[in-house]
Parts: structure tokens; C-alpha cells; sequence
């Protein structure tokens, strides 16, 4: 397997591939030059060698360690068919445990947290640049039109313009190491940072070098989106565009580095960044730059898409309307999303003004992300079977690297760092509220067995003393077995309403693990009257089931399986076409069965969740004018010393 997984790879490896690769997955990692180096001087208490030299040697060592080696080599990887992220490592794994459930919902939610912070940083910090031309010119007005416009055409598909993503990245990486290669070339002493001896003597000897970790973490703050895009672009397109991207990263921070030691004043505000650029480049610089940076942000967007449309299938979030605004492949729009990002954007870059403010809070919440991955991920290789002594030795060494980054970033928190929290917290109770609500209701389903009910629906379908409810009576199950239905639809037909049809349809929808699985399968429980389809749908897939089961009729019909034709003898003579009507059941939990105070807590949170969920009817895109739905109770047995006891009259007791 492994054999054909490298080989699967080398074949989708391209030179097209590889520079499409650059577009979709380095936009975040691409532009953190923008600030990084600003960041680690503002942070630094004193200007001297070991500020620059230590802080390059921090750099390197973190693209090496963390992006190079923990998720170019080992995370890309854990691949579930293809697709990676968060959430696709917790689709991988055997066992779902409760903990690895909740360390999937933490990560997930401090990256969708951490990416309202990445389009604000990007886009302001290249903006900024032109006040190196008239300090006077509004930065905030630009940057809240820009991030405006850029999530209004969100709506409309991106692939419009997504196709120059690649070639423009292509410039920029160039442009970096060109400018790098300028500034190195005049103090070629300054690649010696490289040696990791520079990095322990800035953590221990600088005033505060380990604080400054908070800063140097600004460099690899895309790892876990590079992670999340494995799907997009394939794992060697991603391995080999790296090689160049990280050279040309590495050469503009010694660049930077080489320019800070040559020329920089004490107390003089300046960017590196744009320093090293020529005064004829710097206006074509600044374009480019902002072009970058409404590149990476596009990135996030569409990754925050993605991820919400993965937790919606793996029910770690509310279903909510999924759109499809191009033919792209895996191209989704979230309006919500879309709309709760630009909100949160705009505030955000209103209340910093400034990318020095933001570099202030931004980290905090992905260096959460990334120990959740480290956990999720050593737990995964633990179920494969992998040498223990590997795992534990990658697990002691990333969880000591991220964790000294967290214990850094945590000084991030009274400078806006509880913005991220406090967002990601909030996802984290969305999630947490809808998925274990979810297991407390399921707890009380349960499962009548059809074959008993076999002869009740063949007399039910000719009792023609009970009214025809339609031809075709269709209901949305999620009963595993085939032998087994939920005892709400037993009694939603015989008790709750005699509900007589011609056929019974029981549709059951299988979110697969493959994210690309397609197709159904057909059981004919009673010939011609009690018809059971599976759909195995992958959790990349939309489900138009409406659509779907039209083209299961079409085919049940071409192969002569069934007969469709109106169950009405005055209409079926002129051939009107067979009716369908869709029973949907909603459980209601009721009033007055008692729960534990932490099970209470949990439903309040699923009930609110529930507000931004979608109804089958929008979820499933079925017909709104043949769908019906009804309410049954959660039927809850009371324990036999709880029951109320009967008594007997005052005078038979006499």
C-alpha cells in the first residue's frame, strides 16, 4: 500500500502542480516576512548581534524542525485518502475515543479562531508600506476596502482569478530571495546564525529571548493550513515546491538580518522588509506585496470553508447551507462563514490599526492547533502500530517545542491574544454542545427489527379503509442495519397516523471516511413495498439526496426492479407520473425526565447550537412542498423504583 501511495504521488507530481501548490498552500508561510523580523526587533529590549543572529537561528531552526520535518515529512503522511487537516486525522483513526474527539474539536476551533487574525496581519502589513511614501495615507480605510471586496467576490467563486494564484507566488518567493540574496552578498557573515549555538544563547543569555519565541513563531503560524491543504494540491507537489519556497524564505530572513546589522539606528521604526528593497522596486514591491497577502488570505478563507463543510460531516458543527459557486472540484462557499470572518476582519483591523499590534496576538491560538495535532497524531500512529519508542521520542520533542512556544505566546494574551481565545472558545462550545448533545440523544434511540413488521406492512399498503397518504412514502433513517429501523418511524406509520402508501423508501445516508466515496446500494426488504438505499457518500461530497434518489428511481426503473407509476387508478391510465412525500422526524427530549446537571449543561449548549443548524430539508436539498415533518417524543423507560405507585381506596383498605 505504502508502495502505491509513492507511486500515486510521484505520478501527480507536475510542474504545473508544483507552482499551483504555491498559490493554494504558502500564501500564509509565504508573507510572515512581512512582520517576523519587525516583530522580533520591536520585542527586543536591546539592539545588538545576538538579538539578530539568535533570532535568525530561532527561524531557521523552526522552519526546519516544525514545518520541514514534523509536517512536510511526518504529518503529510496521515492522509485519509488523499485529504489532510485536523479533522481528516480524526477520521482516520479505529478508535474515537471521547478525549481525541475533544482535542480534534480544541485544534480545529484555534484554527478557524487563528485565521480571522491572518487576513488582518497580511493585508495591513503590505498596505503599510506605503507610508514609506507619505506617512499621512489612511492604512485602515484601504485595508478594510480590500478585505471587503475580497470576501464579497467570495459569493461568486474564486476561480476566476484563483488560476494567477500560482505564477504570482512564483514572482514573490523569486522576488524574496532575490532581495535576500542583495543584502547577504554585502554581509555574507551573516549566515553563520545557521548555527544552533546562537538560538540556546539567545533563549538563555538575551533579556527576555524566550519570550521573544512568541515572535519567532510568526514564521511557521501556516504549517497546520499547509497540513489542512494536502487535498488540494498532493502531498509531493507540496514536498518539492517546498524545498524552493523555504530557500527563498530563509535568504529574505537573512537578508533582513544582513541589512539590520549593516544600517539599522537604535529607536529608528522601520520594517525590514521593505529596507532591502531598491527605491525604484519599492512601489512594485509594495503591490506585489499586497497581492501576496490578498493571496494568503484567500487561502484562509477557503480553508475555513473547508474545514467547517469537514466538521459539518463528521458532526462536530450544526449543518449549515454549503454552496457550490463554481464546477471546481472541492471549491465550497459557506455564506455564515464568509460573513462571520469579514465581521470579525473588520474588527479586528479597526480596533489594532496597526500589524505591530496584531503581531501582538497573533499565534497564541495555533500553537494550540499544533500540540492538538502532535497529540492526535501520536495517538494515530499508536492505533498503526508504529514503534512506540518513535512515537514517544516525536511526541517529547514536539510537545517541548510547541509547548515553549505556547508558555511564549501566552504573554500574548493582554495584548489581543484573547481576541483568537475567546473566538476559538466559542467554536469549541459550538462543537462541543452539537456532537455530545448529539451522543446523549442517540443514547435513548432505539431500533425496531423489520422482519416483525413484515406482514403489518404488506396489509397496511391494500387496507384501503385506511386513506392513501401518498404512492411513494419516503423517510430519512440512520439505522446501520439493514434488518433494524428507528422505532420513531414504526410508529410515526402504524401508531402515530396510519400512513398507508404502494412503497415505503427508507433512504440511510453513510458518511464515509473516503472523502470521494459515491455510490448506493439497493435492498429490497418486502419486493416492491419496503425498499432500503444506502448512500456511501464521502465526507467531500454534497449530499443532494433529493437528486440522488431522482437518479436511484431512474435506474430501479431502466432495470425493470420496479414499476413507477401513480398509485391513483384515474391518473395512472393517463400516465401521470408517481407521487413521493418525505416523513422527516424530529425527536423532542421530554420535559419531565431528569438529567445530570453536566448532561443539562450539554443540551442547553445543542439546543443553541442548534440555532445555526439547517433543517433536513435545506441539508439534503429535498422538495419543500412534498416534505413533511413531524415530532415524536424520546421515549425514556423510568426506573422501576421511580415509577408512581397505585393505591388502593380508603374503604377496600378498611
Amino acid at each position: 500500500m505504502a508502495k502505491s501511495r509513492n507511486y500515486r504521488d510521484i505520478k501527480n507530481l507536475s510542474l504545473a502542480g508544483v507552482i499551483v501548490t504555491m498559490g493554494i498552500v504558502f500564501g500564509d508561510l509565504g508573507t510572515s516576512p512581512l512582520y517576523t523580523m519587525r516583530a522580533i526587533l520591536i520585542g527586543g529590549r536591546e539592539f545588538n548581534e545576538l538579538l539578530i543572529y539568535g533570532g535568525l537561528s530561532c527561524i531557521f531552526w523552526t522552519l526546519t524542525l516544525s514545518t520541514t520535518i514534523k509536517y512536510i515529512t511526518i504529518v503529510l503522511r496521515a492522509d485519509n485518502n488523499g485529504e489532510g487537516g485536523i479533522f481528516a486525522l480524526f477520521a482516520l483513526m479505529k478508535r474515537k475515543s471521547t478525549w481525541a474527539a475533544v482535542l480534534t474539536m480544541i485544534g480545529g476551533a484555534a484554527l478557524l479562531a487563528d485565521g480571522v487574525i491572518t487576513p488582518s496581519i497580511t493585508v495591513t502589513s503590505a498596505v503599510e508600506g506605503l507610508k514609506l511614501f507619505n506617512s499621512n495615507i489612511p492604512v485602515v480605510p484601504i485595508v478594510l476596502f480590500i478585505i471587503a471586496a475580497l470576501f464579497f467576490i467570495q459569493q461568486f467563486g474564486t476561480n476566476f482569478i484563483g488560476s494567477s494564484f500560482g505564477p504570482i507566488m512564483l514572482i514573490w518567493f523569486t522576488t524574496l530571495g532575490t532581495l535576500g540574496i542583495s543584502q547577504i552578498l554585502a554581509h555574507p557573515f551573516i549566515l553563520e546564525a545557521v548555527n544552533p549555538v546562537y538560538a540556546f544563547k539567545f533563549l538563555t543569555e538575551y533579556p527576555g529571548g524566550f519570550i521573544l519565541l512568541g515572535a519567532v513563531f510568526l514564521c511557521t503560524t501556516g504549517a497546520e493550513a499547509l497540513y489542512a491543504d494536502l487535498g488540494h494540491c498532493g502531498r509531493a507537489n507540496i514536498r518539492v515546491s517546498w524545498i524552493y519556497v523555504k530557500l527563498c524564505l530563509l535568504i529574505n530572513y537573512f537578508g533582513q538580518g544582513a541589512w539590520l546589522i549593516l544600517n539599522y539606528n537604535k529607536g529608528t521604526d522601520v520594517n525590514p522588509f521593505f529596507e532591502i528593497m531598491p527605491g525604484w522596486f519599492l512601489l512594485p514591491g509594495i503591490i506585489l506585496a499586497t497581492a501576496a497577502a490578498i493571496i494568503a488570505s484567500q487561502a484562509i478563507i477557503s480553508g475555513s470553508f473547508t474545514l467547517i463543510s469537514e466538521a459539518v460531516s463528521l458532526n462536530f458543527w450544526p449543518r449549515v447551507r454549503v454552496l457550490h459557486p463554481t464546477w471546481v472540484r472541492g471549491q465550497v462557499y459557506i455564506p455564515f462563514v464568509n460573513w462571520v470572518l469579514w465581521f470579525a476582519c473588520t474588527l479586528v483591523v479597526a480596533s489594532f490599526q496597526k500589524s505591530d499590534n496584531m503581531g501582538a496576538a497573533y499565534g497564541l491560538a495555533i500553537t494550540i492547533t499544533e500540540i492538538m495535532t502532535t497529540l492526535l497524531l501520536s495517538y494515530y500512529l499508536f492505533q498503526k502500530g508504529v514503534n512506540h519508542r518513535i512515537i514517544i521520542l516525536m511526541f517529547l520533542v514536539y510537545l517541548t517545542i510547541e509547548g515553549s512556544f505556547l508558555t511564549a505566546n501566552l504573554h500574548k494574551f493582554q495584548n489581543g491574544g484573547w481576541v483568537t481565545l475567546l473566538l476559538a472558545s466559542v467554536y469549541f462550545l459550538v462543537m462541543f454542545g452539537w456532537y455530545f448533545g448529539r451522543k446523549i440523544k442517540n443514547r435513548y434511540i432505539t431500533f425496531a427489527n423489520l422482519n416483525k413488521y413484515t406482514d403489518l406492512f404488506r396489509d397496511l399498503a391494500k387496507d384501503e379503509s385506511v386513506p392513501k397518504t401518498a404512492t411513494n412514502l419516503v423517510y430519512i433513517i440512520r439505522a446501520n442495519r439493514k434488518d433494524q429501523v428507528e422505532s420513531k418511524v414504526i410508529y410515526s406509520i402504524f401508531q402515530k397516523q396510519p400512513k398507508r402508501a404502494d412503497k415505503y423508501w427508507l433512504i440511510h445516508v453513510d458518511r464515509v471516511n473516503d472523502p470521494n466515496q459515491f455510490n448506493y446500494q439497493v435492498t429490497q426488504i418486502i419486493p416492491d413495498i419496503l425498499i432500503r438505499i444506502d448512500f456511501h457518500i464521502g465526507f467531500k461530497v454534497e449530499p443532494k439526496i433529493n437528486l440522488y434518489f431522482r437518479e436511484v428511481i431512474e435506474d430501479l426503473t431502466g432495470s425493470g426492479e420496479i414499476k413507477l407509476e401513480s398509485g391513483y387508478d384515474s391518473l395512472k391510465k393517463y400516465n401521470v407520473p408517481a407521487d413521493f412525500k418525505f416523513i422527516l422526524i424530529e425527536r423532542i427530549m421530554p420535559r419531565d425526565f431528569k438529567l445530570s446537571n453536566i448532561e443539562n449543561f450539554i443540551l442547553t449548549l445543542h439546543n443553541l447550537a442548534g440555532k445555526l443548524n439547517i433543517t433536513d430539508i435545506v441539508s439534503f436539498q429535498l422538495d419543500a412542498t412534498n416534505t413533511v415533518i413531524e415530532q415524536v417524543p424520546i421515549l425514556i423507560e423510568q426506573p422501576a423504583h421511580q415509577r408512581i405507585k397505585r393505591m388502593e381506596p380508603a374503604n377496600n383498605r378498611m
